[in-house]
């Protein structure tokens, strides 16, 4: 309980600087909600809220339950936490958390009530290898633990996907937001998976006339982190465009085809995305 302790106050002292506050929604208590870990009820340190209908809740406590020999500090702003097999990075203010090297968006992302971090319910669930069921007449979420987390980056990434996905999502939106870079590599995943388009990353990207930073050469810029992240955070299921297959910037292309002729999707940033 030591660690646990010294790890809630650290995060009390660090919380006006790490958080980024801005959030609008508004959580919803839910003190009749148990949460279960392989048929036992288990004490929270907070009540699982609901956000915008996703279900969020303290993440230590099922760390703990799931992986008893877990351990957790907070260092650069954000709680490290190890136990067998498993290392899991969460930073208030972001919108996703890491886990052995992998990548996991949270649209509405990371919670905190007082000084205790909170996860969706399902997200921490993939994280750490866990069934989550919803048992609708106990009112409780359900937890049944896996046979392990999350397989690590390095097998679910490939090298080669990672470097033109982060390298076109760079040159396209390397200035946007996130949300704006997620979209971007969407687009091109969103083409591999159509019979319309090549069915690589690498062809997808360098077929003849559709992406400016091939004929510019700004495809070959060294990507930001940000654009890295958001290669990994698409490859892991991150969507913000739905099935988009195009993209452009109205300032410069008011009236394309595209705009003319295909449905809008969204306008994140500066570009607007269409299927």
């Amino acid at each position: 309980m030591k660690k646990l302790t010294a790890l809630a106050l650290a995060f009390s002292l660090s919380l006006t600087l790490a958080m980024g506050l801005g959030a609008t929604a508004t959580a919803i208590e839910s003190d009749g909600i148990d949460v279960i870990v392989n048929d036992a009820a288990i004490p929270m340190d907070v009540p699982v809220q609901v956000w915008d209908q996703v279900t969020y809740v303290s993440y230590w406590p099922v760390v703990q339950a799931l992986y008893p020999d877990a351990t957790a500090v907070w260092q650069n702003d954000r709680s490290i936490v190890t136990a067998a097999g498993l290392t899991m990075e969460i930073q208030p203010g972001l919108s996703y958390f890491v886990v052995n090297g992998r990548y996991l968006y949270l649209p509405q992302g990371i919670k905190t009530s007082g000084n205790v971090l909170l996860l969706p319910a399902r997200s921490l669930g993939a994280a750490l290898g866990a069934d989550v069921a919803w048992d609708a007449m106990g009112g409780n979420v359900v937890f049944t633990a896996g046979s392990g987390p999350i397989t690590s980056g390095s097998i679910a990434y490939q090298e080669d996907v990672v470097y033109w996905l982060s390298h076109i999502i760079n040159a396209e939106s390397g200035n946007q937001p996130l949300a704006g870079k997620i979209a971007v590599g969407n687009v091109v995943l969103n083409r591999v998976a159509s019979p319309r388009f090549p069915n690589t990353v690498y062809e997808v990207i360098f077929q003849r006339g559709q992406f400016t930073p091939v004929s510019n050469g700004s495809i070959h810029l060294t990507p930001n982190a940000e654009s890295v992240i958001a290669a990994k955070l698409c490859l892991d299921g991150a969507n913000t465009v739905g099935n988009a297959i195009y993209f452009l910037n109205p300032r410069y292309s008011p009236n394309s085809w595209a705009a003319r002729t295909k449905t809008h999707v969204a306008t994140i940033g500066a570009h607007a995305f269409y299927q």
